[in-house]
């Protein structure tokens, strides 16, 4: 392949995942899990070490594939690129991190979404009560350590939360879910069922004790979900299986 095709295909890259993030913050708004400017998605370039994700503090509604930005996996927004005149979310170095850190990671979500908050804020996590939480994330969602934002503290403890556990959400202490993913669909996908879990396993522990899933029926649902439900072609299994 010439550096031309070569620099052709990355450009293709890059404009699909700028098309992608863009569009997958509506899904946010849809889902009633981000208010005002908050929240961020971002999602890594196939077959680079660069990530495109949301400016700073722009209305949900401005948000289109020209204005996301480019950013090395320092954090460092790609100067000349599209966007670039402006400031990357306050997340970017938390999202950095976790692309540097989890090669295995495609997208990563950070919301707002109120009863996912309310746990953090309690420094609770979500035990796995429900058999949707057992299909998707395998077990409880863990809690992460509380940590400043600005700097790759939020990444570190994303990282050092999720590392070898199934769960692919965080409850940031004081903070607020993050969710990780295969690709950036997939992590918004995430961030969806992690707000509705967290929804319905506060109801249901606000009406009387808690059942838990014995281990090992967890296991069998995970086991079932991630490698039976579905289509054949199921985009997060096939890339999954390629890893």
């Amino acid at each position: 392949m010439t550096d031309t095709e070569r620099t052709a295909r990355l450009d293709a890259a890059i404009a699909r995942v700028r098309e992608e993030v863009a569009g997958l913050h509506a899904e946010l708004v849809r889902y009633g899990l981000v208010v005002w400017t908050g929240g961020n998605v971002s999602g890594r370039v196939p077959g680079a070490d660069l990530f495109v994700i949301k400016p700073s503090g722009v209305s949900y509604d401005d948000l289109a594939p020209e204005n996301m930005i480019l950013c090395d996996l320092n954090g460092d927004v790609v100067p000349g690129t599209p966007g670039s005149e402006r400031s990357p979310s306050s997340d970017t170095a938390a999202h950095a991190y976790v692309y540097r850190n989890l090669p295995g990671v495609g997208g990563v979500v950070h919301t707002h979404s109120t009863y996912a908050v309310a746990w953090a804020a309690r420094g609770e996590e979500i035990p796995c009560v429900i058999t949707a939480m057992a299909d998707e994330f395998g077990g409880p969602i863990p809690v992460g350590p509380f940590a400043i934002i600005g700097d790759d503290s939020i990444g570190r403890g994303i990282v050092e939360t999720l590392s070898g556990h199934r769960s692919r959400a965080v409850l940031m202490q004081n903070h607020g879910p993050f969710t990780i993913g295969v690709n950036a669909k997939d992590a918004v996908k995430a961030a969806v069922m992690v707000e509705d879990v967290a929804r319905t396993v506060h109801h249901a522990r606000a009406a009387g004790p808690l059942v838990p899933i014995p281990q090992e029926s967890i296991d069998a649902l995970y086991h079932r979900y991630q490698n039976v439900y579905g289509q054949s072609g199921d985009a997060r299994r096939d890339e999954e299986a390629a890893r």
